[in-house]
């Protein structure tokens, strides 16, 4: 089940994590945004142990998506040891999403 992240537990949660964490940046009203939550959910039992799926909405944590230059979503950032690794904009494929964690996990 995906962890609901927020511009105070963002450090925590995310950046000190031990897994590799990929933080799904999305709004209530975005569609793909939508599309992209059980693609993430079936990746994270996939990779259970390895990987923690995050979620930010922008809306209400503006401070964080800002400070990652998120200008669009749906947007995933994977975090990798703390730091930010690679970056997918719009409505991704399940392959490319995995392609993607595969070099973190």
């Amino acid at each position: 089940m995906p962890v609901d992240v927020n511009d105070k537990n963002f450090e925590e949660k995310v950046l000190r994590s031990a897994n590799t964490v990929i933080v799904d940046f999305w709004a209530e009203w975005c569609t793909p945004c939508k599309k992209i939550e059980p693609i993430l959910e079936k990746l994270e039992k996939k990779y259970a142990g390895k990987l923690t799926v995050a979620r930010m909405n922008v809306e209400e944590n503006p401070r964080t998506p800002a400070s990652y230059g998120v200008r669009s979503i749906p947007c995933l950032i994977i975090f990798h040891q703390g730091q930010p690794r690679d970056t997918l904009i719009g409505l991704q494929p399940p392959s490319s999403i995995e392609k993607a964690l595969r070099r973190f996990l």
